[in-house]
């Protein structure tokens, strides 16, 4: 296949993207920029009948961009790839194209003692809020609309992504609080109310932030989810049962937390060891 062609298939690839699949103009215009770019530089030609399409020399081209940036090119030539193969029928070998891996941030969970001493100078409010999001490791978008008949004796009923429902455990003490904060704000018919509207996420983050701030302490609401879920683990609890808890769709989403509990072993082996101070 000649590069003429390829160009011109390219072209029939960014109108398949706008017209069939709905992308915005600014996502096409990333794939063109990639797939025009790698065009200027690599190499097709056929071989023992088939099609190569050699992107080595646009790699070392784009050697110097930032992982992520490179990810979305190779994604955006494997699109391409996959188009000519499910749309074309054309078979076409791609060479050069192995994966990067991006490194994945940890998520900072809060020390156990800074949140029990949050939790002592809270009112009724600000403490079930803070037990809710680190005692059942729920988004706070999951805790904005909650509501009273989620809540069923020893268990709760939670909304969470993709509208999928998951049943945690209540911890007694979590029952005590909320049975005395029903008793105390006498909500209507969602957990967190204001007034007569239940309360947003913007609101509910607020209270959060400011209680921490006024107590040294940088957090955020979903700090107290990576809190509940890295505390877990760290005493033993099963990872699948943590990724239950959490409603993530894979385990794999979880295992972020071993490896924070690895990097926190290892900071603890340096600072322990006598020969990390010679």
């Amino acid at each position: 296949m000649r590069n003429e062609k390829l160009a011109k298939y390219s072209e029939e690839f960014f109108d398949y993207l706008y017209d069939v699949r709905g992308y915005s103009e600014h996502s096409v215009t990333t794939y063109e920029i990639a797939l025009r770019q790698m065009m200027e530089v690599s190499h097709f030609y056929e071989e023992e009948g088939m099609s190569v399409l050699d992107i080595t020399p646009f790699r070392f081209d784009i050697v110097k961009n930032n992982k992520k940036t490179i990810v979305k090119k190779l994604s955006a030539i494997r699109s391409f790839v996959k188009y000519l193969e499910d749309q074309c029928g054309i078979s076409l070998k791609l060479i050069g194209d192995e994966t990067i891996k991006v490194p994945q941030s940890l998520p900072r969970p809060i020390e156990e003692q800074y949140i029990e001493e949050v939790l002592e100078n809270a009112n009724i409010e600000e403490k079930l809020l803070i037990s809710m999001l680190y005692g059942l490791g729920l988004r706070i978008s999951e805790l904005a609309q909650l509501k009273l008949d989620d809540i069923k004796g020893e268990w709760i009923q939670i909304l969470g992504k993709g509208n999928k429902v998951r049943e945690l455990p209540l911890l007694p003490e979590l029952q005590h609080l909320i049975a005395h904060y029903l008793k105390e704000k006498i909500p209507k018919k969602y957990l967190f109310e204001k007034g007569n509207a239940p309360m947003n996420v913007a609101q509910l983050r607020y209270i959060i932030t400011k209680l921490f701030k006024a107590a040294g302490i940088k957090a955020t609401p979903h700090q107290l989810r990576h809190s509940f879920a890295t505390h877990l683990l760290n005493n033993g609890a099963r990872i699948a049962d943590v990724s239950e808890l959490l409603g993530h769709e894979t385990m794999a989403t979880t295992q972020v937390y071993t490896k924070l509990g690895s990097v926190k072993k290892m900071q603890e082996y340096m600072k322990a060891h006598p020969l990390a101070s010679k």
